[in-house]
């Protein structure tokens, strides 16, 4: 199996919402707010490609009910998750090491900025560097 399959069989919308579970954006919320209830969106993380000893994930960004996804809200926020305890996105780079069962090994990542899909969908890249 080419590493490409692999990687396209290995990080399904599952896995990853075992790595990333849904309840995070809720913690994440709490930390910051002191109320998970005032979170305006929620999080989710998406695997986009593979190539060049890169591996491609974005957090994805949707509102929450009755909120809507407003540029000040997201913009600051690659700076915010690549340090943000609950976020964890080191933890998450060493999850995702563990589950690419030697197809490679995490060297590095890099978070990217925010880029407005639509008005209910923004991204934030995540690369993560393997050898």
């Amino acid at each position: 199996m080419t590493r490409a399959k692999f990687f396209r069989k290995t990080f399904t919308p599952d896995a990853l919402g075992k790595l990333f579970p849904k309840d995070r954006a809720d913690r994440f919320f709490e930390a910051l707010l002191g109320d998970a209830q005032e979170g305006a969106y929620d999080i989710r993380l998406v695997f986009k490609d593979a190539g060049n000893n890169r591996l491609d994930f974005e957090f994805h960004l949707t509102p929450r009910p009755g909120r809507c996804l407003r540029c000040n809200l997201t913009y600051g926020l690659p700076d915010v998750f690549s340090r943000h305890p609950v976020i964890d996105i080191q933890g998450l780079v060493g999850a995702i090491d563990h589950l690419m069962d030697g197809n490679g090994r995490c060297s590095g990542w890099s978070v990217g900025r925010v880029r407005e899909v639509r008005s209910d969908l923004h991204c934030i890249p995540l690369t993560i560097a393997y050898v």
